[in-house]
């Protein structure tokens, strides 16, 4: 499990493909909730689970999935 504390406010939240997915928000329990002033939120925000997150490297947060899967399972509910 990645260590939370790692994952800092508006961080870059990338694909496993280097495909942008969006900016941290905060970490919000199991899931990190990202900024809905990012150009790919459309104005809202959205939540992806820390099951996601393959590592925190070079000030970003880089995902085990690509940033279209990342988007096609993002959840915008709370």
């Amino acid at each position: 499990m990645i260590d939370t504390g790692s994952i800092r406010e508006h961080m870059e939240v990338t694909g496993s493909d280097g495909g942008h997915v969006g900016t941290v928000d905060h970490v919000e329990g199991q899931r990190i909730k990202l900024t809905k002033t990012d150009p790919e939120a459309q104005g809202q925000h959205h939540y992806i689970h820390l099951d996601s997150v393959a590592g925190v490297e070079d000030g970003a947060v880089r995902l085990n999935r690509t940033a279209a899967q990342a988007k096609d399972e993002w959840a915008t509910d709370h």
